[in-house]
């Protein structure tokens, strides 16, 4: 006799497809959207679908692109630095056209961690490049513990502002005020853990000590919210949903200047020991 399949049967099983359907259950894999450039032995990177783990030992460190070249976009990570003592290593997420300086017309936007000695937090360096030029360094101290957790690390970047995020707070903003002071190249979006014994660390007091070696940190959400720059679409579209947002909230600013006020430790527009013709105009948030 034939069996049928009765109704509560339905009810059960209708959440469980939702769950299996859902955005969620079909995040992009490390594959679908970049591709590794630097330690592509599986000792320094190591692919796990939804999750990369770059290494950094005696012999090398890793770094990964995003396979196409970008013209907008919020662009995001989620990142676990090595943890415990990390002086001297440099984890660094950015947006770059290529790995080198182009001469003379270099654009990039860094996000830097600077590991650290026990007990004391990784510092986040963020550092813009235009027209060839950085010496734009802010320095904040993480008022958490980077590596014993994933947090959320966001780019935003559209026609009228460029945003670093920390979760969802925003610790830099840069107005485009005007062309030669905003980046308008495409990007690639990179990611690398390297050797930054030279600068990195306590004014180079604490160099990598191998010996603690191997140093990892772990990367996930590979899904890209951007525009390719090679798709013939208008990337400053209104119609592209970070376009749309062309300043922060109130309640963002409030959240940026809580930010600063606490655990900014370097700000470029503060060195007296540089000289600017004119302060850039990021200089004049407040």
């Amino acid at each position: 006799m034939a069996s049928s399949l009765q109704p509560w049967v339905l009810l059960l099983i209708f959440p469980l497809l939702c769950l299996v359907l859902s955005p969620a259950a079909l995040a992009a894999v490390f594959n679908d959207n970049f591709v590794a450039v630097g330690g592509t032995d599986s000792n320094h990177l190591v692919d796990q679908g939804t999750a990369v783990r770059l290494v950094l030992d005696k012999s090398s460190g890793a770094g990964f692109s995003s396979k196409e070249a970008y013209g907008s976009g919020f662009f995001h990570m989620r990142i676990k630095t090595p943890p415990g003592y990390s002086a001297g290593v440099v984890t660094a997420f950015y947006l770059s056209l290529t790995m080198e300086p182009e001469q003379g017309d270099h654009n990039e936007v860094d996000l830097e961690f600077l590991g650290n000695v026990d007990g004391k937090p990784v510092i986040l360096q963020t550092n813009i490049f235009l027209n060839g030029k950085g010496d734009s360094e802010q320095r904040y101290e993480l008022w958490f513990d980077a590596g014993a957790d994933f947090h959320d690390y966001k780019i935003l970047w559209n026609p009228y502002q460029l945003v670093v995020f920390v979760d969802d707070t925003p610790i830099r903003v840069l107005k485009n005020l005007a062309p030669s002071q905003f980046p308008v190249r495409p990007f690639k979006i990179r990611a690398s853990i390297w050797d930054g014994s030279d600068w990195a660390t306590g004014n180079v007091k604490y160099r990598v000590d191998y010996n603690r070696a191997p140093f990892t940190t772990v990367f996930q959400d590979f899904d890209v919210n951007g525009c390719p720059a090679t798709g013939g679409a208008s990337c400053g579209s209104p119609s592209l949903s970070w376009n749309a947002i062309q300043s922060l909230t109130p309640a963002q600013w409030e959240a940026y200047k809580d930010a600063k006020s606490k655990h900014m430790t370097y700000d470029y527009c503060t060195n007296k020991d540089r000289a600017y013709a004119q302060l850039p105009g990021e200089c004049n948030n407040n």
